[in-house]
């Protein structure tokens, strides 16, 4: 007799879960045991009654996350091995270990087995964010296999998923630390540039990771270059560029919040000669854009879902202009999109239509994405979020 409830699907909607995509959504559903609730843990199998994972369960569009694809106890040893394989991975991109780099994502949903948990590490510190409610449900779970994965390196365990749940099952919940705390101010490192890290307030788990490779690209091209970083959070490719021996940097966020910490991270870094503005990117462009050799536009996502896209496009193809319009002959433009509706093409497409209009002629040097720790497997391409091209204007 099995320990979890079962789900059956309909003929033939079990060949994606073969595939070993981890999304089983409403419609491929035949029944279910009645019992299931949001969160619970089940037995997916065909219609032929094939098993075919381990799911968790959340009444939705996306009906059933597969965490694993063989029949197993999902207890506290589940865990620790499938932590230790994401563990394993970042230390084979030295990552973990490295000197000059104690800031990474551990766990990339889907793309490390684990649907709907994101975590990264910072310096010992574990921020857990769970996007569904069964990955939350485990969350103790998690916090005693991170213990066994990390020993005494471990310093503590934030849950900072109040934000990330669905509302009706959010209502009531708290951040809070599941293990251990933070009670310095916290400073990792990032290819020897130092950041503030602030957790708890700051945005997603703290920082924003990915952009991590691209930061360090900016950096080669900024000695002697003016640069401006729009929607520059706390000033990662600020940071990058003074590190380089860029000739100005100036940060624009309309978070003043976010500018108070940039320009912290500034002094932090021993870089005089950057300006934070807390104003928005659009207006900065518009009164103050002239100037520079090196922009980076690297706003939030536009779009979240596909009924709002061609908005998005609309605001895209905008900010581009108006950067092109302004950056110096013989500049870089870095614009990004994390826009998950936004595929490549089509963004492409809109900067190009913005360098048109803007009767600027453009030079592709480099196509950019997600580091390998933002994973990206062929079995969920969904994965890939993060676009990024790096232009020379002419």
């Amino acid at each position: 007799m099995s320990d979890y409830p079962h789900m059956t699907l309909q003929n033939g909607k079990e060949l994606p879960v073969l595939r070993f995509h981890p999304w089983i959504f409403s419609g491929a559903v035949k029944q279910q045991d009645p019992s299931l609730k949001d969160g619970d843990i089940m037995e997916v199998y065909s219609a032929k009654q094939q098993f075919l994972g381990m799911a968790q369960y959340q009444k939705g569009s996306i009906t059933g996350r597969i965490i694993s694809f063989s029949k197993q106890k999902i207890n506290v040893d589940f865990w620790v091995k499938k932590i230790q394989r994401a563990y394993d991975y970042r230390k084979f991109l030295n990552l973990e270990g490295n000197p000059q780099t104690n800031v990474y994502r551990l766990v990339f949903g889907e793309g490390d087995g684990a649907p709907g948990l994101i975590m990264d590490y910072y310096a010992g510190h574990v921020v857990f964010q769970a996007h569904s409610i069964g990955m939350h449900l485990c969350r103790t779970d998690i916090a005693e296999a991170l213990k066994h994965v990390y020993g005494p390196q471990l310093r503590s365990v934030y849950d900072k998923s109040s934000e990330t749940l669905p509302a009706n099952y959010a209502a009531g919940l708290s951040n809070e630390y599941l293990y251990g705390s933070c009670d310095e101010e916290l400073v990792v490192l990032e290819n020897g540039v130092k950041f503030y890290i602030d957790f708890i307030a700051g945005q997603k788990t703290g920082f924003f990771i990915d952009q991590r490779e691209n930061r360090s690209l900016l950096g080669s091209y900024s000695k002697g270059k003016r640069v401006l970083n729009t929607f520059s959070y706390t000033g990662g490719f600020s940071m990058y560029a003074g590190h380089a021996g860029c000739e100005v940097v100036h940060s624009v966020d309309s978070s003043a919040k976010a500018i108070e910490l940039c320009n912290k991270n500034a002094v932090l870094n021993g870089i005089a000669n950057h300006e934070g503005f807390a104003v928005d990117t659009f207006d900065y462009l518009k009164d103050h854009g002239k100037n520079y050799d090196i922009i980076i536009l690297d706003p939030p996502a536009f779009a979240k879902s596909r009924d709002v896209s061609h908005n998005a496009v609309i605001g895209y193809k905008r900010l581009n202009q108006m950067a092109l319009q302004n950056i110096k002959k013989g500049g870089i433009l870095f614009t990004f999109s994390c826009s998950g509706v936004i595929d490549k093409k089509l963004f492409y497409n809109t900067v190009t239509a913005a360098a048109i209009e803007s009767r600027r002629n453009m030079k592709l040097l480099h196509t950019l994405s997600q580091p390998a720790d933002h994973v990206i497997t062929p079995n969920f391409p969904e994965g890939e979020y993060l676009k990024g091209l790096a232009f020379y204007v002419e």
